[in-house]
């Protein structure tokens, strides 16, 4: 009976672990996901003289992400987190009805402040935050759960990927010339 109990502590324990990793590589594989999308948005802001696509009137992030698909990237695996439970995407076509998993900041230009946000896990809103205030879900629920009660990642325009707590650890600000965009 001993042996069974000391047995059943170490895979309860060994389970912990294993998701711990787990939620670490997905976390890794997240990060690598909007340095993919980074890489492709800067092609274009070459082609756009330092402009990052902008869409008339968008109010999700597929719209404008979609213009780099296929001119820019043909691979659009990078635009579902992999800790989402979003549908995979058909290769080399525009996923503008779709939807991705990723926030956009549109209108953020090469220009701006290398440490501005570009793009992030789906947020909790699409209002500009303060260090404190709610970033991701609270309680692991729709919307801003692609990475459940965990939080989420993000990117700089200078291509610095990091994670973040369901609450803001810094600023998430824009100008009024910027417009958050969350994913359907």
């Amino acid at each position: 009976m001993l042996v069974v109990l000391i047995i059943c502590i170490l895979s309860i324990l060994s389970m912990g672990r294993l998701n711990s990793s787990s939620r670490d590589k997905l976390n890794a594989h997240c990060q690598k996901n909007l340095q993919m999308m980074y890489l492709s948005l800067s092609i274009y802001a070459n082609d756009y003289k330092g402009h990052f696509p902008v869409v008339k009137d968008a109010t999700t992030s597929e719209q404008p992400l979609s213009i780099l698909v296929p001119r820019y990237t043909t691979v659009t695996e990078m635009f579902i987190c992999p800790a989402s439970s979003d549908r995979s995407l058909p290769e080399g076509e525009s996923f503008a009805r779709r939807r991705i998993s990723y926030a956009y900041y549109m209108g953020v230009t090469t220009n701006d402040v290398p440490e501005t946000v570009i793009l992030s896990d789906r947020q909790a809103d699409t209002s500009p935050k303060r260090m404190g205030q709610q970033l991701f879900s609270p309680k692991g629920n729709k919307p801003a759960n692609n990475h459940g009660q965990y939080g989420g990642n993000y990117i700089t325009l200078n291509g610095e990927t990091a994670s973040s707590s369901l609450i803001a650890k810094r600023d998430f600000l824009f100008d009024t010339n910027v417009v958050l965009l969350n994913p359907r």
